[in-house]
């Protein structure tokens, strides 16, 4: 177990004005709102409702803030691309998240989550190609693997390896499941070395 179990809720925000000091280091996850996102922190943090998961994809409308330890924090990204928003709310979401990323100087890792069979949509490119620009890391996690038969998988993996590499930054990509936890090692290692990397 690592400290990731030890990850509380502290705070919900409309946008990057209403979060607390920018001090400390954050790692984000963003994520269609069907992507799994939910599912995947309480997955990282073995807790079974840390981050709401819910049958109406798109409820996650606020950054949430999870405090870990000695100024860690895992940040909950508003999902997007859910086709039952209203397109003024989708517009305020998306300039939220472009403007967390662009501006947020604590924020040093973006998880970017999808699921496997429909990887890098357009709004999922935006994002990754904004957090590049910001000279932000990315890790790519393929969500929802346990739906594919292993070949299957390798072959989807590979594809999006080929893919990230037009994006001409620090991309990873790795796949994912919240249900089989296969990945979840590597997803722990990613966030363990950009905490560990900018810790003063």
């Amino acid at each position: 177990m690592t400290y990731f179990t030890k990850a509380t809720f502290s705070t919900s925000a409309p946008d990057i004005r209403h979060l607390k000091g920018d001090d400390g280091v954050e790692v984000a996850f963003a994520g269609r709102s069907n992507a799994g996102k939910s599912s995947a922190l309480n997955a990282l943090t073995r807790q079974k409702s840390l981050a709401r998961t819910s049958k109406t994809p798109g409820r996650t409308q606020m950054i949430n803030v999870f405090e870990l330890d000695e100024g860690r924090r895992l940040i909950d990204l508003p999902g997007y691309g859910f086709a039952q928003v209203p397109l003024a709310m989708k517009k305020k979401w998306q300039q939220s998240l472009g403007e967390y990323l662009q501006k947020r100087k604590s924020l040093k890792g973006l998880v970017v989550l999808m699921d496997i069979r429909h990887p890098f949509k357009d709004l999922d490119q935006d994002l990754i190609y904004w957090a590049v620009d910001a000279g932000i890391p990315v890790l790519a996690v393929l969500t929802k693997s346990d739906k594919l038969k292993s070949g299957k998988r390798k072959e989807k993996l590979i594809m999006a390896e080929e893919a990230a590499l037009a994006f001409m930054g620090d991309v990873t990509v790795q796949t994912f499941s919240a249900t089989s936890k296969q990945g979840l090692p590597e997803l722990e290692r990613m966030l363990e070395k950009w905490f560990s990397l900018n810790q003063d």
